[in-house]
């Protein structure tokens, strides 16, 4: 009985560990979102495969979702300095990703928001190594995400080179 009961708990503090996860993806969320597109950005020449803006913040809140599962299933299965060594890619790619939104709509820094993306692509294929180390699904929920950004840079460069 004291066994299921301590299973109980530890499960429970499990759970209790997205959380923060949670927390620190909506920040990310939030912030990227305080710099909306507006006039400038529908004044802009866009790609031909520019999807309809409406698609931006599902896409994001789904992939917003799945990095925070990530960084949670990663963190419950290791400690230490692979832990450290993990988690600092991970800021090092989230920062980024947090970047980009004041550069480009913000600053309206295209070319820099490419580069920040670009170094963003980079980050996130080093975290899907640093996870793949440590949870082969906390590395395959990176996916979607690298594959967005990489659709992202084309948008990006795409931008940047009609304008």
């Amino acid at each position: 009985m004291m066994n299921d009961m301590s299973r109980n708990g530890m499960r429970s503090r499990r759970a209790l560990a997205l959380f923060p996860f949670l927390l620190i993806l909506m920040l990310v969320a939030s912030s990227g979102a305080a710099f909306h597109p507006g006039a400038w950005y529908a004044a802009l020449i866009k790609p031909a495969w520019t999807p309809p803006n409406a698609v931006f913040p599902v896409a994001w809140t789904l992939l917003y979702l799945l990095i925070a599962i990530s960084g949670w299933r990663a963190w419950l299965r290791c400690s230490g300095p692979i832990r450290r060594r993990a988690f600092t890619v991970y800021g090092l790619q989230l920062l980024l990703n947090l970047a980009w939104s004041w550069l480009f709509f913000g600053r309206h820094w295209v070319l820099m928001g490419l580069i920040d993306m670009l170094l963003l692509l980079v980050m996130i294929m080093l975290n899907i190594v640093r996870f793949r180390a440590i949870d082969i699904w906390a590395a395959r929920l990176l996916w979607p995400y690298m594959l967005w950004v990489l659709y992202a840079v084309t948008l990006n460069a795409g931008i940047l080179w009609l304008n």
